[in-house]
């Protein structure tokens, strides 16, 4: 129908989700307004609800369960008809998983987590540290991991890092193991509602019940509320004499509601029930409660499983910090969002981030120990365009043969596999600095060290002694050219299109004493704050565009989805035309902007809605006229000429202050000047200058 893709999606998320109990579209266009609003005012939404509702109900595509594995007593085509899927070399069955076990199959989930990599890579970077450390050592009462969890500081923690949960952890303020398996039991669609009983219960501001005195011993530990199967087995149990094996079948046609199947074993129940002296009338209300819950109860020997692995990952969080976000990062190496939180979870957490470099560097985040404090230093593998491989390699050769000396040392050991890309990469993510402390001299030389490689490689293949018996390659040297250090501008460029992220600085950063007044909140509060003003609260946010796609609707109206950066990583705004026409401009400028927008809290997360942008530098110094530097050396004289020039024209004029034989002169510079955040953060780091001084 050649609509775009967000505007359907965005129709889409006006229909209720609720996998336990699917609304049909016709229930969702009798049900919300918004949605009926749509229909009725755009024809080609009509059109498109109109086919939508005719195809409803009808298989999309053929897919494969992401885990389940079938084994049969006899080869499988002699059971059951099978299917190529073209995007694997495995056959998969026609049936459904249900209707396989008819057909005399049986059906294993094997899970792949990544979860339990992450454990075993942190496990490995402790033992580096001399700790022998397994998963059967982490005890299951911990005061510090429980401190954690109840500040939800969940960030890579399995099954609890979703700002949902961090806030369920929060009010619930969990004490115990049987804590994690429930909140991971609930929070899903359907019992997500009864978490706040939960939480009230724990803490004594609500009273537990129990649907009959002998339920106390099955629900005692969930505060009176049914939420995992086994429970409504046992209830069956316990209340009318069931079998554990006919309460499993009660189980089973409960979450089917079949009505025939529910009248047979409501007869059953109310007559067990009535062995045990309970009414007919008493045993009929328990059944239709049991039956309440057991509409999207959760098993238990899952819930525990999953509630285990959550807690290993938190405990090896709370108590190994540097190594587990080091091992989650590696997971994450080829996501550049998810690289992003970590990161900032690392700042949180006191951990620094130590710039990748070819001589410490692993393939992978490894820790290191900075003057007796452990940090995480950026694996080479995460640099974009070198290859996980190619640096193991890397990692290989100077483990062999020793650190690398030089850059020429560099490129005649690793002269099979240096590329122009390659090289470039990882200059400009600083893997460099402790060989040649100049990218810029470095990047202006690319074509000398690939060269060079490429001779040194040829020779060898050659297997011919040269003119100075076969050791003239490592006597040649590369002559770089002789070229200034980039600014810190170029830098940063630089190490953001290599790494995806910002690591030893953030432009940003120049703006630090500027941004709490200006009120701006940074990505990673936006969810936190949206909840505490409340949905289509106006937000102010600051950050570099990374990438923009501009699109046109079906009305012929531009919009755009504009990607910034920030100190705490990424995030999407969105502009319709009026504000894309009036920011357009300032979006095509690399310079930082200010953006004022609108949150909303939908479905898939937070929108945000742009209302205006502006260049950051305008808003952060409106008002100053005069800025006055106060120098104690004229040798700052030069760095600040040089500044000016390169900072080009504005508004402020600049007044320099130098106290000379006592005296204090005032030198008015010609001129009115940008004078820019990166100016003066520049000029504050200048030997000779003691202060930066605005007057309005």
């Amino acid at each position: 129908m050649d609509m775009p893709y967000r505007q359907v999606d965005r129709i889409a998320k006006l229909v209720p989700s609720n996998p336990a109990n699917p609304v049909t579209l016709t229930q969702a266009l009798n049900e919300e307004d918004e949605l009926k609003k749509e229909r009725d005012s755009d024809e080609q939404v009509a059109e498109l609800i109109r086919v939508s509702c005719q195809l409803e109900g009808l298989y999309r595509h053929a897919s494969t369960h992401a885990a389940g594995l079938v084994i049969g007593d006899r080869p499988l085509p002699e059971l059951v008809p099978l299917y190529r899927d073209p995007r694997s070399d495995m056959p998969v069955t026609q049936f459904n998983m249900k209707w396989v076990e008819k057909a005399g199959l049986v059906k294993f989930d094997f899970l792949g987590l990544k979860t339990l990599t992450v454990l075993e890579q942190t496990l490995a970077l402790i033992a580096r540290r001399g700790i022998e450390l397994t998963l059967d050592d982490i005890p299951l009462q911990d005061d510090k991991t429980f401190d954690m969890l109840s500040r939800g500081d969940t960030v890579g923690v399995f099954q609890l890092e979703s700002s949902g949960m961090r806030d369920v952890l929060r009010g619930l303020k969990p004490d115990r193991f049987e804590d994690i398996i429930a909140v991971v039991a609930l929070y899903r669609p359907g019992p997500m509602e009864n978490i706040p009983n939960y939480v009230a219960r724990k803490h004594g501001q609500e009273e537990v019940h129990y649907m009959h005195p002998w339920l106390e011993p099955v629900l005692s530990e969930t505060y009176g509320i049914m939420i995992y199967q086994e429970q409504v087995q046992q209830a069956a149990q316990v209340l009318a004499g069931y079998t554990l094996g006919g309460a499993d079948i009660l189980r089973r046609a409960m979450g089917k509601k079949i009505q025939a199947e529910m009248d047979a074993q409501r007869e059953t129940f109310v007559a067990g029930a009535a062995g045990n002296d309970i009414s007919p009338k008493l045993a009929s209300d328990i059944f239709d409660q049991i039956n309440a819950f057991a509409g999207y109860g959760f098993n238990k020997s899952h819930a525990a499983a999953y509630a285990l692995i959550a807690w290993q990952t938190a405990w090896l969080k709370a108590n190994y910090p540097a190594e587990f976000l080091a091992a989650s990062m590696t997971l994450d190496a080829g996501n550049t969002d998810k690289l992003s939180v970590f990161k900032q979870d690392c700042v949180s957490h006191g951990i620094a981030i130590l710039p990748p470099c070819v001589n410490t560097s692993e393939a992978r985040f490894i820790v290191e120990e900075v003057d007796g404090v452990l940090a995480v230093r950026y694996a080479l593998g995460a640099i974009r365009n070198v290859g996980m491989e190619a640096m193991a390699a890397l990692v290989t050769e100077r483990q062999a043969n020793g650190p690398f000396a030089s850059v020429d040392d560099f490129a005649d050991r690793l002269a099979g596999s240096l590329s122009k890309r390659f090289l470039e990469n990882l200059i400009k993510a600083g893997a460099f600095d402790r060989l040649v402390n100049n990218r810029a001299q470095l990047l202006a030389g690319l074509d000398a060290i690939v060269g060079h490689g490429q001779a040194v490689r040829r020779e060898r293949e050659s297997d011919q002694e040269n003119l100075f018996g076969g050791v003239a390659d490592t006597q040649l040297k590369i002559v770089l050219p002789n070229v200034p250090e980039s600014g810190s501008k170029d830098r940063l460029d630089h190490e953001f299109s290599a790494l995806g992220l910002y690591i030893s600085a953030h432009p940003l950063d120049d703006y630090a004493d500027r941004l709490q007044s200006l009120g701006v909140v940074s990505s990673g509060e936006i969810e936190a704050v949206v909840q505490e003003r409340g949905s289509g609260c106006r937000v102010n946010l600051a950050g570099i565009v990374t990438s923009k796609q501009i699109r046109t609707s079906a009305r012929g109206n531009r919009f755009a989805f504009v990607q910034f950066t920030d100190q705490s990583g990424v995030f999407e705004v969105t502009l319709f035309s009026d504000a894309l026409s009036a920011a357009r401009d300032h979006l095509d400028s690399e310079a930082p902007l200010l953006v004022k927008a609108d949150a909303r809290q939908e479905e898939g997360g937070i929108r945000l809605l742009v209302q205006n942008v502006m260049p950051l530098d305008a808003v952060a110094y409106q008002g100053t006229k005069e800025v006055e530097l106060q120098i104690s050396h004229p040798d700052a004289l030069e760095g600040i000429r040089q500044g000016l020039e390169r900072d080009g024209a504005g508004a402020v004029t600049l007044k320099i202050c130098v106290n000379i034989d006592g005296k204090i002169v005032k030198i008015n510079i010609p001129g009115r000047h940008r004078l820019s955040a990166g100016f003066r953060q520049m000029i504050k780091a200048l030997p000779g200058v003691d202060s930066v001084r605005d007057i309005s």
